[in-house]
């Protein structure tokens, strides 16, 4: 595997740093957002950004940047928690269905293809709306419908592995299968496998964005960007600052997150 050096991949810094920038933030809400978000002030309703509220204010009067600010906490909590669940779930039956075949890959693999069968979005506004509408059952639903992607490519991935004359010698030696799956195969499929999770971070946000935006997903007056958006979309022409600071942010991460994954799949060489 070829490994570039880190000082000439400007691009892989660049994304870190920012990255970096959105954690701390995430996790220093409090101590960076000048008012709390759910206080409302009906005098400061609509109000265009000043010197008191650097990013105005939405109908209630509430403060758009610490919403912003705690938005960061929440949207990227939500996404790196449920990218961390697609990425084990999808991984671990990918692992199994490639390596056992038989029935147990028709199985995986069948239900798979149903799933994918339905657009995705949808499938998941579905799911949602069964479950109720709030941040959790969001992260549930969008779950549901994207780890077959993740199954799908570690299958892809072990049947390569397992035409290796190294899986074939660990055969011919009496390995056991869990030490064979464990030591073996996981090793050589985890860096295209974390490429595609880095990668899909950014997509995934704007799917929980997406579900808040439509109503399935964070419910009011948690400050969530999507749900901001919703909000803010009814005052577009009188009050368009409700939009542009929440949108902002998620191009910010998502780019963000677009940047780190390229850099991350440069600097493995996985894309040979």
């Amino acid at each position: 595997m070829k490994v570039t050096s880190l000082k000439k991949n400007k691009q892989l810094i660049l994304s870190l740093i920012l990255l970096a920038l959105i954690v701390f933030v995430a996790i220093f809400a409090e101590q960076l957002a000048p008012y709390d978000p759910l206080d409302a002030d009906m005098n400061r309703s609509l109000s265009a950004p000043d010197s008191l509220n650097r990013f105005g204010t939405d109908r209630l009067g509430r403060d758009i940047l610490s919403r912003v600010i705690f938005g960061t906490r929440s949207s990227l909590g939500s996404t790196i928690i449920m990218v961390g669940i697609i990425f084990v779930l999808g991984t671990f039956l990918g692992i199994v269905a490639g390596f056992f075949g038989g029935w147990v890959d028709q199985l995986i693999m069948r239900l798979a293809d149903m799933m994918i069968s339905f657009p995705g979005l949808v499938l998941a506004i579905a799911i949602a709306g069964v479950l109720g509408p709030n941040l959790t059952n969001a992260v549930i639903a969008i779950t549901c419908v994207s780890w077959t992607k993740y199954a799908r490519l570690a299958r892809s991935l072990v049947l390569r592995v397992n035409q290796s004359l190294f899986m074939e010698a660990a055969l011919v030696t009496g390995t056991a299968n869990s030490r064979l799956m464990s030591h073996y195969i996981l090793p050589n499929i985890f860096p295209p496998m974390l490429v595609t999770a880095m990668t899909d971070m950014g997509t995934l946000m704007l799917e929980i964005a997406a579900l808040s935006f439509l109503g399935f997903g964070a419910q009011a007056p948690n400050p969530e960007w999507g749900l901001m958006l919703n909000e803010g979309r009814t005052y577009l022409a009188t009050a368009p600052w409700l939009m542009i600071y929440p949108g902002l942010a998620i191009v910010i991460v998502v780019v963000t997150f677009n940047l780190l994954g390229d850099s991350v799949g440069d600097l493995l060489d996985t894309h040979q």
